[in-house]
């Protein structure tokens, strides 16, 4: 995925889980009893969800779950790392990170403390749209403010401790370093690069880039991205609405309010090209794909029904059957979308024997190709809106899958019915609609595709 979020859990002292334990013994239940209650006669009107928007120009989700004494909240900003400068790539994930090293006058093991003593996690993570941090904590009164105090000076007062970035900087490089190692690494960096030449999302983060970071380039992002105006604030469990915007205000109050960020740059469709690169590994790495996909695009559900059909779900896919099943190219082939604030990336990808790089790579191009002219049959498409509808559930089955649903709704500014609606707007594709999302959005002229492993 392009926005892989970085978890930073807070480990709970052994002599202090009680409350840990407790939490997790309960965080499936009420997954459970939520999508029960939810789900049982359809979807419609099942996660009542709230929003509203706070003075300091902040904007709060929220729903309600009274089963169990839980809470769990999540905080995005716009702070991906399509808003730090080419120069310093890593500077996004860098301040992110450093947030709960040290903040306000408290070293980081002060604050693992005061999570721990309350039986509260915290992390989160950056991705090229926004920066996150989370946490869950039970609501009891004393266990509740003491989490939200500390996620709330974590979020207004980081210190950037010099001697804590020189450590992380150290490890950030020991891991670029060997990143540059793994072939799956090197594939995903220069493919992201050729699909998005000269735009944020097509950059990564060097040992050069990250070198030049210092504690005055951190203070400068967080102060122009970390703004009231810029965050979502999403809250999922046992509070009422006035509860959660008492949160809501805690979390953001400190910070200013901020500007409507600066607009992106435009992105350019990149030409069709293929790249090989040498690498000692028993076996290549096959990439290929565009920038296809916005979030809260109308083609969205076409495409994830006709994806689920070509690469998505599993050993009934076509790429599956084609590359695995009849031929034994490779262990897996998968194909997905990964909307983002500007078109995400459509991939398809797989891994199999240098020998066969190029058989495998011709039939990966013709399934595609074979999809793109012809569509779904109907029978496939009545089994993979079965699939989709019947392992709907199994997205809410958690608080963490609910967070995370309804964070992205928040952020991404998606219908407050989105999650009530998905399977109705599953049932409603048709081959027709599959058929014309697709030859819209993957357009043979610009695929990128890059191979490592077998060189050329």
């Amino acid at each position: 995925m392009v926005e892989q979020v970085k978890q930073a859990v807070v480990t709970v002292k052994s002599s202090e889980g009680v409350g840990m334990r407790f939490v997790k013994a309960v965080s499936f239940a009420r997954g459970f009893v939520l999508v029960l209650a939810g789900l049982a006669g359809g979807a419609q009107a099942a996660l009542p969800i709230e929003s509203w928007s706070l003075a300091s120009g902040g904007r709060v989700m929220f729903m309600r779950a009274p089963a169990i004494p839980m809470v769990d909240i999540q905080v995005d900003f716009d702070a991906g790392s399509r808003r730090e400068p080419p120069e310093k790539n890593g500077l996004a994930s860098f301040t992110q990170s450093m947030l709960d090293k040290g903040a306000g006058g408290r070293k980081e093991s002060d604050i693992e403390d005061a999570l721990a003593d309350v039986g509260a996690r915290m992390g989160g993570g950056s991705g090229a749209d926004r920066a996150s941090f989370n946490l869950r904590t039970l609501t009891s009164a004393q266990e509740l403010n003491r989490a939200v105090e500390t996620l709330a000076l974590v979020l207004q007062k980081p210190d950037f401790p010099a001697d804590v970035l020189e450590r992380e900087r150290a490890r950030s490089i020991a891991s670029i370093r060997e990143a540059s190692t793994k072939p799956e690494s090197i594939a995903n960096k220069r493919f992201m690069a050729l699909m998005y030449p000269g735009h944020p999302y097509g950059r990564s983060a060097t040992e050069e880039t990250v070198g030049r970071i210092a504690v005055e380039d951190l203070k400068r992002f967080y102060a122009e991205n970390y703004t009231a105006k810029r965050a979502v604030v999403s809250i999922v469990g046992d509070l009422d609405r006035t509860q959660a915007s008492r949160i809501a205000e805690q979390l953001l109050a400190g910070l200013p309010a901020g500007v409507e960020p600066p607009a992106l740059p435009a992105l350019q469709m990149p030409a069709q090209v293929e790249e090989r690169i040498a690498h000692p590994s028993s076996q290549s790495h096959i990439l290929v794909g565009l920038p296809a996909l916005q979030r809260g695009d109308p083609d969205f559900f076409p495409l994830v029904v006709g994806n689920y059909i070509l690469g998505g779900g599993g050993f009934v896919s076509r790429l599956m059957s084609e590359v695995r099943e009849k031929r034994g190219l490779a262990y897996s082939a998968y194909a997905y979308f990964s909307p983002m604030v500007q078109l995400g990336p459509f991939e398809m990808g797989l891994q199999t024997q240098k020998d066969q790089t190029n058989t495998a790579l011709a039939v990966a191009r013709e399934t595609l190709n074979k999809f793109l002219q012809d569509g779904p049959t109907p029978k496939e498409l009545q089994a993979a809106k079965s699939n989709l509808v019947g392992g709907f559930p199994l997205r809410l089955d958690s608080n963490k899958k609910l967070l995370d649903q309804i964070s992205t709704i928040g952020y991404y500014r998606l219908p407050e019915d989105y999650l009530d609606q998905w399977t109705a707007q599953v049932e409603k594709v048709t081959i027709a609609q599959i058929r014309d999302a697709f030859s819209r959005r993957v357009k043979p002229e610009h695929l990128v595709t890059v191979i490592v492993g077998q060189g050329s």
